[in-house]
């Protein structure tokens, strides 16, 4: 038996896998972008499987559709979204500019599995052009799709684990409230903070993040959809945008609204591009502080050694006993990725040609791969590493101790002159500064108790 059967579309004949559900336009699009086997997400098909489901209610609503044809292409819409066809969008991420190959694979699908859905006595023989795709066009389709998934997972994964993360740092910071550490600046020693002070650092970053994604999303939620081939609404039911609007934010719980003007939703991608820089700033923070915990885990013998992380697996295959900081290393290395993406996205965006947008597919790709794998590696940093953590207190003490620079809280008493000295002299000796100061100045031992003490030195103002 064939393992193909004939498709037809306006250009003719297509030979089509024979269990496929996609049909001619799906299979010239995968014989023309033998690109680099990459497909869009999960997250990408279940948000235009949505979006397909109830741009079919809304057409049945306002009379444009037939009821029972409508439903079955609703019913098959749902099943989009829930996975069922994943295997059956076929067509590479660097296609045409449009996603409209994309589009039709989805149209094709739908159209093939309401015609097995419909009810009994529909005759109409249900078509991915004229019924599935009704009211539409993948101009307004695609960037639709993208705000949709894209709004879904920063509020369904992203912004949860910057929150949970936010917690362990803030939680972490409380157990070793009264811990006192060596500071750093140009990674050389500093004046005293506190863990706490450092991981409160961290949150209000992450807090930070949360609060620009959301600002970011303000602009995500306006739906290009309504707008059909260059923004004018040909078509389509005037009523239309706004209607599906109102319907996906009853099926998602998201406040969804009709774009104030089509023509700008369409002929640009300026608000994924503005949410993807807020994803790479969040990149660059979460960098940072994973570089800060792979410095202070460094060691055990010859680093920093102020925290251990947890163990969570060997960290050579030629050294035994080396632990290595994993999670870290997987963080920053979902940070380049990131940054990357945004790189690519930028580019892309530039790409709005008049009415419409070129890049769309490349740009929905990149900024679902950046929100999915950010929240996938922020909540594991929470739950494997930072959670997990502990302090050397001893390491951490003896440190403090031996730090030259705790003599600027002389500077008020002796000078800076006479601290500096103070402070060479100690470092040269590898003494502790208040033995020295003992020895330099005339000041007794309760004031250089009391200037010495690096707890008081984390609280600001002037040591007494």
């Amino acid at each position: 038996m064939s393992k193909f059967r004939i498709e037809k579309d306006s250009m003719g004949e297509v030979k089509v896998p024979k269990d496929a559900y996609y049909g001619a336009q799906t299979q010239r699009a995968v014989d023309n972008f033998p690109v680099s086997g990459l497909r869009f997400s999960r997250h990408f098909i279940e948000a235009l499987g949505l979006l397909k489901k109830n741009i079919a209610d809304v057409n049945a609503s306002l009379g444009e559709l037939d009821e029972d044809v409508a439903s079955a292409i609703a019913k098959a819409a749902g099943e989009v979204s829930n996975g069922k066809f994943d295997q059956d969008f076929a067509v590479d991420i660097f296609q045409t500019g449009s996603g409209t190959s994309t589009n039709m694979n989805a149209n094709e699908i739908i159209a093939k599995r309401a015609n097995e859905l419909k009810a009994e006595g529909v005759e109409t023989d249900i078509h991915p052009n004229d019924h599935v795709n009704y009211g539409q066009s993948s101009n307004d389709v695609i960037p639709t799709t993208i705000r949709i998934a894209a709004v879904t997972a920063v509020k369904e994964n992203l912004i949860p684990a910057l929150k949970e993360l936010k917690k362990a740092f803030e939680e972490k910071g409380e157990e070793f409230s009264e811990v006192v550490k060596t500071g750093r600046t140009h990674l050389m020693d500093a004046m005293p903070v506190t863990i706490q002070q450092e991981f409160e650092g961290y949150a209000r970053q992450l807090s930070l993040g949360v609060e620009r994604l959301e600002s970011a999303l303000e602009r995500m939620t306006e739906l290009p959809q309504g707008g059909t081939a260059v923004g004018t609404g040909l078509n389509t039911n005037p009523e239309f945008g706004a209607k599906v609007a109102e319907a996906l934010s009853e099926a998602t719980g998201f406040s969804f609204r009709e774009a104030e003007n089509h023509f700008e939703a369409q002929s640009t991608v300026d608000a994924p591009a503005e949410l993807s820089g807020q994803l790479k700033t969040i990149a660059v923070g979460l960098m940072k502080i994973s570089n800060d915990l792979r410095w202070m885990n460094s060691g055990p013998n010859s680093g920093i050694g102020e925290i251990q992380l947890e163990a969570l697996q060997p960290g050579s295959s030629i050294m035994p006993g080396k632990i290595n900081p994993v999670i870290e290393e997987s963080v920053t290395m979902v940070c380049a990725q990131v940054i990357g993406n945004d790189s690519a996205i930028t580019v892309a965006a530039q790409s709005g040609n008049f009415e419409l947008n070129v890049m769309l597919p490349v740009v929905a790709h990149n900024l679902l791969e950046s929100i999915n794998i950010l929240g996938n590696a922020v909540r594991n940093f929470a739950e494997r590493s930072v959670s997990r953590l502990s302090v050397n207190k001893g390491k951490v003490a003896d440190m403090v101790g031996r730090n030259p620079v705790l003599v600027t809280a002389l500077n008020p008493l002796i000078g800076y002159d006479k601290a500096a000295k103070i402070a060479k002299k100690a470092f040269k000796e590898g003494r502790p500064v208040k033995e020295v100061a003992r020895e330099m100045t005339d000041l007794s031992d309760e004031e250089l108790d009391q200037a010495l003490d690096p707890i008081n030195m984390t609280k600001g103002g002037f040591m007494e």
